[in-house]
């Protein structure tokens, strides 16, 4: 488990934050061709040299919005729901469950939409991916206490976080929490659509 964070590093969280989220919020309204690293700090009020000490360019910075706060200070509060014999599979079902909100997955969503228009951020989309994965595979290993190998742990999450890919990029057909269904649509809603996966999970297929 991670010691408790200092103030320096709560405040360099932070500074880390606001230049994703400024990041972000600019690739949304202007798109990725229409700002540049100096827009980014003059919003989120920073230097270009402290951008520099968190990030190698803008693309990285609007990527990081998602990883940055993946699951951030929420392990022992998750961890302490479960009984020691729970099965590694429902310890994962409410650690996706904490990751994907309904307002992550609507804004995972706008970023994975901004990386089919602009292919300087495709790169970070399986960066994105592979953090929430590895995020979810260490606090389930932080479950099992060695009661199931690193083999098992890593393709669990791997199999549950590759079925999320097709969801966000449409070519599944899901409505995310929130949205209302389109006349004449087949959309699949999207908590039907998790636990039909864990479904075929616990049945091995």
């Amino acid at each position: 488990m991670n010691s408790k964070p200092t103030l320096r590093d709560k405040k360099k969280e932070a500074t880390a934050d606001a230049l994703a989220e400024a990041a972000f919020e600019l690739a949304l309204v202007r798109g990725m061709d229409g700002f540049i690293v100096d827009d980014v700090v003059q919003k989120a009020g920073v230097s270009r040299r402290t951008f520099a000490n968190y990030f190698s360019c803008k693309e990285e910075a609007v990527a990081a919005y998602f990883t940055d706060n993946v699951s951030r200070g929420n392990e022992a509060s998750l961890l302490a729901l479960f009984p020691p014999d729970a099965a590694p599979l429902d310890v994962l079902y409410n650690i996706l469950k904490l990751q994907f909100t309904k307002e992550f997955l609507h804004k995972l969503r706008q970023f994975v939409s901004l990386a089919n228009q602009y292919p300087s951020l495709e790169p970070y989309i399986l960066s994105v991916f592979h953090r929430l994965q590895i995020a979810a595979q260490e606090m389930l290993e932080l479950y099992a206490h060695d009661r199931y190998s690193d083999g098992y742990t890593h393709l669990l999450a791997g199999a549950v976080y590759g079925a999320f890919v097709p969801i966000l990029d449409g070519r599944l057909n899901v409505m995310l929490p929130g949205e209302t269904e389109l006349e004449g649509s087949d959309a699949m809603p999207f908590e039907q659509y998790l636990n039909t996966m864990f479904g075929y999970l616990r049945g091995g297929f």
